[in-house]
């Protein structure tokens, strides 16, 4: 890049692209079910930033209540979103029934942990720190 420029974080850059590429998505648990706990939100944080950091991708917020997340994603172009959403899903869901299998068992059934559908939105028009607010002021489970 030009010295005359400053480098903006939020900008990717790659041979032959230059990309600002951010989603707001939001996962729910399977029959909008309570079943998450504190604890499971941490675990689940760190479990979506790895799977993220496999993709190239950035967890750069992540927050949510007892029946759903909040995730705040920038992701290179190389990505397909329903990629990386399924594996988010999948990767999460596998790992928080296997640590967390007896609580989520009350609530629970059939070996899922999220619905099968998710909301997905271009972060396109509104500013990223009003999105990273909104998500950080997500109510927290008991």
């Amino acid at each position: 890049m030009s010295p005359r420029w400053e480098p903006n974080p939020d900008v990717r850059t790659g041979r032959h692209v230059v990309c600002r590429l951010h989603v707001h998505l939001v996962f729910v648990t399977k029959y909008r079910r309570g079943a998450l706990t504190e604890a499971m939100l941490v675990r689940c944080e760190e479990i979506m930033r790895q799977v993220c950091a496999d993709f190239e991708a950035e967890l750069g917020e992540f927050d949510g209540e007892d029946d759903h997340v909040h995730l705040l994603v920038r992701y290179p172009p190389k990505v397909q979103l329903s990629k990386l959403v399924n594996s988010l899903k999948g990767v999460s869901s596998r790992l928080l029934r296997k640590e967390y299998g007896t609580h989520v068992n009350q609530y629970l059934w059939g070996g899922r942990l999220w619905s099968g559908s998710y909301f997905a939105g271009s972060v396109g028009g509104a500013p990223t720190s009003v999105l990273q607010q909104y998500i950080e002021d997500q109510k927290h489970p008991s």
